[in-house]
């Protein structure tokens, strides 16, 4: 199965491509994996990602099967070669693993290794997981089972040389994915903040008034029926935007379905339930859209999300229009009301952004563009467009 000049070129590219085009870490390692044994042909390739108590936070497999990996039993610790490539930061070639003084043994479910090419994977100075191959396959694509023809490792210089490549690239698509993940969790908990002010600026002012009308009206029953009612239908009114502001806290609590239903499908459902919770009429176009990279459907999402608040809350819209359509190979979400508008230069003199800042950071780091156009009285229009992938 040995590769020619222009073949292993493209195969190094292919892995190349594959490892860039993932922002979840476990994605990332999952690729990684999968390239370097394809790569090198080996029957089997792992990839560990240490932790700070002498085990692994991840370890991916390739070439063993759900039912093998179940039975060898929990992830391994850093001992013999793992820890050697770890702690010392240098590649192994060994000629059969089993051999070297520096062995522990595996697990009764666990496949025999014989030839073993490992490596580290650094950023900078710092060993962030440990890439490595077993029993490399001969030219009809089974392993060597007996000893080499030579005494030697199956897997060549050239073969190390290679992996060597791939782990620099893999180290990489590895930070990047970190950071991406960090990113998210950074967003999330900002989200999170925002809502809890929302409820307490909201929510429970309205409560507040809620609980101070009933006490009034409770002391009028007597003395000023006409009255205790008249305060009576306030409770009730409060109650009812009160109900209205959690129902759409609980919209924007709710994760987003992303995985599994895809942007249009979610945007549907959710501006579905707003429409219910809100006196506003709130209305969702978005056939014919292709599936977008999960970064650029979150962030059409998240934009579409923070438009729709600032629409239902401080507009007073009567009407809002959520349109998704399709563009070239990317897409446009252009959410538009006929509420009381503002002047975006006097918003962003006075320090208030209204969420325009997050939504501007979110289109960037989509590869995208947002647009805003408002006036007072003349309503607002928020447009972001991501060119796909």
């Amino acid at each position: 199965m040995t590769k020619g000049p222009r073949s292993g070129l493209d195969a190094v590219s292919s892995a190349l491509l594959a490892m860039s085009r993932h922002l979840e870490v476990r994605d990332v390692l999952k690729t990684i994996v999968a390239s370097a044994r394809e790569l090198l042909d080996a029957e089997y390739a792992a990839l560990g990602v240490p932790d700070d108590h002498g085990g692994f936070a991840q370890f991916v497999v390739d070439g063993v099967s759900d039912e093998q990996w179940r039975a060898i039993g929990p992830l391994p610790r850093q001992h013999g070669i793992l820890a050697a490539m770890l702690r010392e930061a240098r590649t192994e070639r060994l000629a059969d693993v089993r051999e070297d003084p520096r062995f522990e043994g595996w697990p009764p479910a666990h496949p025999d290794l014989a030839d073993f090419l490992g490596l580290p994977i650094r950023d900078g100075d710092e060993v962030i997981g440990a890439l490595f191959l077993a029993n490399k396959l001969c030219a009809a694509g089974e392993p060597h089972r007996g000893p080499r023809a030579e005494g030697g490792c199956g897997f060549t210089e050239e073969d190390e040389e290679l992996l060597g490549i791939l782990a620099q690239h893999a180290a990489i698509a590895l930070t990047n994915a970190r950071l991406y993940e960090r990113s998210r969790e950074l967003t999330i908990a900002e989200e999170r903040s925002r809502l809890a002010h929302e409820l307490h600026d909201a929510v429970s002012q309205k409560l507040f008034s809620l609980r101070l009308t009933a006490q009034a009206a409770a002391a009028l029953v007597d003395r000023d029926p006409a009255r205790a009612k008249e305060e009576l239908h306030q409770v009730a009114a409060l109650a009812a935007e009160a109900a209205d502001e959690l129902r759409a806290a609980v919209v924007e609590l709710r994760p987003a379905a992303l995985d599994e239903d895809g942007l249009i499908a979610t945007l549907r459902t959710q501006i579905q339930v707003l429409d219910r919770a809100h006196t506003a009429r709130v209305t969702f176009t978005g056939d014919g859209v292709r599936a977008l990279p999960a970064a650029q459907e979150e962030a059409l999402l998240r934009v579409a999300q923070e438009a729709l608040h600032n629409a239902l809350r401080h507009s007073g819209a009567a009407h809002v229009d959520v349109s998704v359509r399709r563009c070239g190979r990317g897409a446009v979400l252009r959410v538009t009301d006929d509420g009381g508008g503002f002047d975006p230069t006097a918003v962003r003199r006075a320090g208030r952004h209204l969420g325009l800042v997050s939504m501007r950071d979110r289109a960037s780091g989509a590869g995208g563009t947002l647009t805003v156009e408002s006036a007072p009285g003349k309503g607002t229009t928020i447009e972001m467009e991501v060119p796909g992938g």
